[in-house]
């Protein structure tokens, strides 16, 4: 795949671990060492108790839908994502504790619901990035 038409993320040194891991297929997430807080987007303290003591951890890749919105038009000028539509893209709850934005796919947008127990897999955009998407759990 020598070209991807949709923007993706710019991997900096904080954020290399996490895409590193996806492009073998694991979702990582930052854990605290001093209080054992997981926490989702990756930053460089602890969102509960402000140590900088963080470690990266194998996330289970399990979780339900808390919210998501399904878009049928895009606005703009954006003819990459208006080939797709109509797209889900939700708020994860993991099991872990911690929310993602991501998208679900492998089901209608129609049938997607709150609560939906969903996995993680992961679409190879690059080389270098693979996106963390989401599907009903089997």
């Amino acid at each position: 795949m020598s070209s991807y038409p949709k923007p993706l993320p710019e991997v900096t040194p904080l954020t290399k671990p996490f895409w590193e891991a996806s492009k073998r297929g694991e979702l990582l997430l930052q854990r605290c060492k001093n209080c054992s807080t997981y926490i989702w987007y990756p930053r460089h303290i602890c969102i509960n108790c402000g140590s900088r003591e963080l470690e990266w951890v194998k996330a289970s890749g399990r979780g339900k839908v808390y919210s998501y919105t399904i878009v049928r038009q895009v606005i703009g000028n954006s003819p990459e994502f208006s080939k797709e539509i109509p797209f889900v893209v939700a708020e994860i709850e993991l099991d872990e504790g911690v929310r993602i934005c991501s998208n679900i796919v492998g089901v209608k947008p129609e049938d997607v619901s709150i609560g939906m127990p969903v996995e993680v897999f992961f679409e190879e955009c690059t080389p270098e990035i693979s996106l963390p998407k989401f599907k009903p759990a089997r």
